[in-house]
């Protein structure tokens, strides 16, 4: 995340000349919280766009995440990480290792408690964590507001801000700020307060761009958050998803372009392929036509996508494996 205050990357890795821009701001923040605390939800809000994958279930997203807001004086760069949680598996530590190298290169720390849930030591271990890297300012932001009533937020309201008088000491957090990414309310001032925080600098990205992650990673998100759709607990955990190859197909013409989309779904045991393909490969069918929307959407082109399920026994504990499949 390095910054350079005369050039900023491009979408094909070169560096493109920009002259310091007077009163601009451009940064990177970083939100972390809990699991299913709706770091992926208001990353798309903020952006405006979907660049990061969604689930009810907690444990949904592997992959740092880069969504670009624009805004006339400031870009906010975000990246969403893991949740932060004691991990339990090899690849719950690398995740929460994931996330420790990313909050020492972010300008800004923002991080997400929701409002319908009592605080509990989940939050305190991450705010302990948070408060160990230090001279960052963390903002505390309230998710999922449109949840609960005035006067629940209210009390929310109140314990957030003495945990974090409680962590930091003194006044506790930099800011906090109740945000619904649902319904939209106060997402203009999350972005707002999380910018104040971005040193002076040009863009550093050109406008218009969303995100920085290479197609195929979006593309395995997309497939990922369809499989998760419905399933047992503890299948998000053990789901992987590696794109083989996005190719056009031959013999097309100009105007009729299809794109050749395999992926490949790992899991860690057998019953745990047959919960992916469902009774007679119905849900994996479904899965399929759910994540091709969103795939053409992101390509801006048909597709043919081939999904195909395959065990890797204890993945996320085989060193070899995490590697094989990206982690």
């Amino acid at each position: 995340m390095s910054r350079s205050k005369q050039q900023h990357p491009t979408k094909d890795g070169l560096m493109a000349s920009s002259g310091p821009v007077e009163g601009y701001r451009a940064g990177f923040a970083v939100l972390v919280g809990r699991p299913n605390a709706g770091k992926s939800t208001l990353t798309n809000a903020l952006v405006g766009q979907k660049v990061a994958i969604t689930s009810a279930k907690p444990q949904t997203t592997r992959h740092t995440i880069r969504g670009i807001v624009h805004r006339e004086d400031f870009q906010l760069i975000l990246v969403d990480t893991p949740g932060l949680h004691r991990p339990r598996t090899l690849l719950g530590q690398r995740l929460n290792d994931l996330v420790a190298d990313t909050l020492s290169e972010v300008d800004a720390i923002g991080f997400c408690l929701p409002a319908n849930e009592k605080i509990g030591p989940g939050d305190t271990f991450i705010a302990n964590q948070l408060a160990a890297v230090g001279n960052k300012p963390i903002i505390a932001l309230v998710t999922k507001t449109d949840t609960v009533d005035r006067q629940a937020l209210t009390e929310q309201l109140l314990a957030v801000a003495a945990l974090g008088r409680d962590v930091l000491g003194g006044d506790g957090w930099a800011d906090v700020v109740p945000v619904s990414a649902v319904d939209g309310f106060q997402v203009d001032t999350a972005a707002k307060v999380l910018a104040g925080y971005l040193p002076a600098s040009p863009p550093l990205y050109p406008d218009g761009e969303l995100t920085d992650e290479p197609e195929a990673v979006m593309v395995a998100e997309l497939v990922r958050e369809a499989a998760l759709e419905g399933v047992r607990d503890e299948l998000p955990h053990s789901l992987a998803v590696v794109v083989e190859e996005i190719i056009p197909r031959e013999g097309r013409a100009a105007d009729n372009q299809l794109l050749d989309v395999r992926v490949n779904l790992y899991v860690e045991r057998p019953s745990q392929k047959a919960i992916v393909i469902g009774k007679g490969g119905a849900r994996l069918r479904d899965v399929g036509s759910n994540a091709r929307r969103g795939i053409e959407a992101l390509l801006g082109t048909r597709i043919y996508l081939d999904l195909h399920v395959k065990v890797a026994k204890d993945w996320q504990r085989d060193p070899k494996q995490l590697v094989k499949l990206g982690f």
